[in-house]
C-alpha cells in the first residue's frame, strides 16, 4: 500500500510517526559526523529539504530525543551500530531564520533577538540549582528581544557554556536559513546594518565557542566571506558545484521513478523528468526537486510547483533591471541554449547591480540555472579562471522565467497589439503601439542606476525577453548576432513554414544627421540592407518575400518605425 503524501511537513518527528512519504536520507548523519568538520555551511536551494534534515540532525543527536530509536529503525543509519550509540547523546541548539523577513533592521534585529530568546526560555530549567552563579542567571534573565548588540552576538556563545557545563558535552549548533535577512536586507536597503550584527553574532557563536562540538548552517547563498564571514576560517563550504553530500539533497532519478511505481505513475517518468529534473550537485547530475515531485505524487498533475512557492521578486529585480549583457544571455537561456560566463560562487549582495558575476552566482546557487560544464582558463600571464557552462535547469524553471516576462508586459497598453500588428505586418498599428509601450517600459527596463539617459539598448533587450516570450515556440528570436557585415539588433526566424521572418534595426535621433525621427528610422532600415542583415536568413532557405524589415528610430520616449 503506497504511503501518504504529506505536504509541507519539515519536522523529521511527523514525517516518521505518520508513515508520510519520506526518502531516506540519514546517511547525511554519518558522512557529516565522519567529515570531522567543525562548522558546515551547506548551501542549496529552497524546497530542497534543507530545514527537514536539519530536524533530522536534531532529532538523532538532541539528549532530548535520547532512546528514540523509533525514529530511525529502518532507516539507513540505523544499520550501523556506532551510530546507534551517538543518537540523543549531545545538548543541541537549533534555530532557524527562515521568518526574518523583515523590511527594515530594527524589526530585525527583534526578531533574531526574539529566537535567541525563546531558546533561553527552552532552557530555563538551567536557572535552577547551583549551576550559574548570580552574575550568570542575571545576564540569563536579562536576554530580551531589546538586548543590546553585545549581549546579542554573545548570547548563543553564554548558552552553549550553560548547556556544556549542565551535560558534561560540548554543543552542536544548527542554524537553518541563515541567509534569509541578508537577502531581505538588499532587497529592503539596509544591508550594511544587517551585516554588521551578523558578523557578530557568527563569529561569537562559531568561531570563538570554546563550548562547540560542532555546528552547521545551511542556506540558499554562500554570502561573501567579507560580508559576514570574514572571521570564521573554520567554516567548511559545501556549495553546489561540491561533491561532498551531494545525493542528500534533492531526489535521485531512481528514487524519483521507484517513487512514480509505488504509486502507480511509471507511465509518466520522461513527462516527469523533462519538467523536473535538471539539477546537479558536484558530479552527481540527474536531481529532482523534492517539492515538485511530492506535490505530483499527491495531485497528480504536471504544475509548476516549486517555481511558485516562491513570490521570485529578486530574480525577477535583477533581471529587469540588469544591463545589456544579462539580458541577452537571458535570451539564449530562454530559447535553450547555453551560455558560458566566469563567476565566484559566493554571492556580494552588495555589488549585484554592478557584478555579472555576482548575478550568475545568485541564480545558480538559488537552482534557477544549472551548471553543465565546468572547465579553467589557464592562458599563460592570465589570471586563473573558471568558466562555466550555465544552462536553465529545466521546463518548470523555463516557463517560469517565461511567466515572468509576460507579466511585465501585461500590464502595458499596446504590447499584445504591437504583437500581432507585427505578425501581420500592419506597420500603423506597429507605430501606434510601440510609441504607448516605450512611453511605460523605458524607466521599469531601466539598469537601477539612475541615469537618466535614455538608450534604446536598454529597451530593446528588454523588449526582445518579450517577445521570446509571446513567441515560444513560433520564432527563434536573438539579438546583437553577426549577419552579412554587421551584427544586426533583432532577428526573429521562424519555427514553422507560415510566418515571416523579421529584422529589426534600433538608432537613437542624432540632430547632426537627421532633420527628424522619421530620417532616424529610414537610416536604421538601410542599414540593414546595406550591411545585409537579410544574409542569414537566406542562408537558411527563406527566401527575399518571406523577409520583413524594420528600422525603429528613437528620441527620447518617441518611436518611429518605417518598414
Amino acid at each position: 500500500m503506497a504511503r501518504i503524501i504529506g505536504i509541507g511537513h519539515q519536522d523529521f518527528e511527523t514525517v516518521r510517526k505518520n508513515n508520510y512519504f519520506y526518502i531516506d536520507k540519514t546517511d547525511f548523519i554519518r558522512e557529516w559526523w565522519e567529515s570531522g568538520d567543525e562548522v558546515t555551511l551547506l548551501t542549496r536551494p529552497r524546497r530542497f529539504g534543507k530545514t527537514l534534515t536539519m530536524s533530522m540532525v536534531e532529532k538523532f543527536f538532541s539528549v532530548s530525543y535520547a532512546g528514540r530509536s523509533d525514529l530511525f529503525e529502518g532507516l539507513s543509519i540505523w544499520e550501523k551500530e556506532t551510530f546507534r550509540a551517538l543518537q540523543g547523546s549531545y545538548p543541541v541548539i537549533s534555530l532557524s531564520f527562515a521568518d526574518v523577513k523583515e523590511t527594515v533592521f530594527a524589526q530585525t534585529r527583534k526578531k533574531i533577538c526574539r529566537i535567541i530568546k525563546s531558546l533561553y526560555n527552552k532552557y530555563d530549567f538551567l536557572l535552577e540549582g547551583s549551576l550559574l552563579n548570580d552574575a550568570e542567571k542575571k545576564d540569563f534573565q536579562s536576554i530580551s528581544v531589546d538586548m543590546e548588540d553585545n549581549e546579542a552576538a554573545y548570547a548563543l556563545k553564554a548558552l552553549s557554556d550553560y548547556l556544556c557545563r549542565y551535560y558534561g558535552k560540548k554543543v552542536i549548533i544548527l542554524l537553518d536559513e541563515y541567509d534569509t535577512p541578508m537577502q531581505e536586507a538588499y532587497m529592503n536597503g539596509y544591508w550594511d546594518e544587517a551585516v554588521s550584527f551578523t558578523r557578530s553574532l557568527l563569529n561569537s557563536t562559531f568561531k570563538t565557542n570554546p563550548f562547540l562540538e560542532r555546528a552547521i548552517m545551511t542556506g540558499i547563498t554562500r554570502v561573501s566571506k567579507e560580508s559576514v564571514f570574514s572571521d570564521l576560517n573554520n567554516l567548511e563550504v559545501i556549495t553546489s558545484t561540491s561533491s561532498r553530500y551531494a545525493s542528500c539533497f534533492g531526489f535521485l532519478e531512481k528514487e524519483v521513478f521507484d517513487a512514480l511505481e509505488e504509486y502507480g505513475l511509471s507511465d509518466r517518468r520522461m513527462e516527469i523528468k523533462r519538467w523536473y529534473d535538471g539539477f546537479r550537485f558536484g558530479d552527481t547530475d540527474g536531481i529532482y526537486n523534492p517539492w515538485s515531485i511530492i506535490n505530483f505524487l499527491d495531485k497528480r498533475k504536471i504544475a509548476g510547483y516549486w517555481a511558485n512557492t516562491s513570490s521570485n521578486n529578486l530574480v525577477g529585480k535583477l533581471l529587469r533591471e540588469s544591463g545589456n549583457e544579462i539580458k541577452q544571455n537571458f535570451e539564449d537561456l530562454l530559447s535553450d541554449r547555453s551560455i558560458t560566463v566566469t563567476m565566484d560562487e559566493q554571492v556580494v549582495y552588495d555589488q549585484l547591480n554592478e557584478d555579472v558575476d555576482a548575478v550568475w552566482s545568485l541564480l545558480v546557487a538559488g537552482g534557477y540555472l544549472k551548471i553543465s560544464s565546468v572547465r579553467q582558463r589557464t592562458e599563460e600571464f592570465a589570471d586563473w579562471e573558471t568558466e562555466y557552462e550555465l544552462r536553465l535547469t529545466n521546463l518548470e524553471v523555463k516557463l517560469m522565467f517565461r511567466g515572468m516576462v509576460r507579466r511585465w508586459f501585461s500590464r502595458t497598453v499596446g504590447y499584445n497589439g504591437f504583437i500581432k500588428a507585427l505578425l501581420e505586418g500592419d506597420l500603423s498599428t506597429m507605430n501606434g503601439c510601440l510609441n504607448r509601450i516605450s512611453l511605460e517600459m523605458f524607466s521599469y527596463f531601466d539598469t537601477g542606476t539612475g541615469s537618466s539617459r535614455q538608450e534604446p539598448e536598454r529597451f530593446y533587450h528588454g523588449f526582445v525577453l518579450g517577445m521570446l516570450a509571446e513567441l515560444l515556440g513560433r520564432y527563434s528570436v536573438t539579438s546583437n548576432r553577426e549577419s552579412g557585415y554587421g551584427r544586426y539588433d533583432v532577428m526573429m526566424e521562424p519555427l514553422n513554414g507560415k510566418d515571416d521572418a523579421i529584422v529589426l534595426e534600433f538608432k537613437v535621433y542624432d540632430a547632426r544627421k537627421e532633420t527628424d525621427l522619421r530620417e532616424t528610422a529610414e537610416r536604421a532600415l538601410a542599414q540593414i540592407r546595406q550591411k545585409r542583415y537579410t544574409e542569414l536568413l537566406r542562408a537558411k532557405g527563406i527566401s527575399e518575400d518571406r523577409i520583413r524589415s524594420y528600422g525603429i528610430g528613437f528620441r527620447g520616449k518617441e518611436v518611429e518605425i518605417a518598414g
